[in-house]
């Protein structure tokens, strides 16, 4: 293939580019993480969960969840500064 000095530094510069977009590609996924859920629900909950989501929306029951596990939460004296084992459930 022939090329003028003006396309070769097109492709010059857009092999650069393709090169800088590889680089970031590989950094992001070097700092890829595991994903650990804050909960861990049951099979059948998940289901209940997605069903309700497609009847009434993520932001509905998303907020009703947050409600309630909030409410769960105020139960327990988290400022006692101890640490309890983990539950076998």
């Amino acid at each position: 293939m022939k090329a003028n000095e003006s396309d070769y530094k097109k492709y010059s510069d857009a092999i650069d580019q393709i090169q800088q977009g590889n680089e970031a590609m590989i950094d992001l996924f070097n700092e890829i993480e595991n994903d650990v859920p804050t909960i861990k629900f049951r099979e059948d909950v998940s289901k209940d969960i997605e069903r309700a989501k497609a009847k009434y929306g993520n932001e509905i029951v998303d907020e009703k969840i947050n409600t309630v596990v909030h409410e769960m939460l105020s139960w327990l004296d988290l400022d006692d500064g101890e640490k309890a084992g983990e539950d076998e459930t």
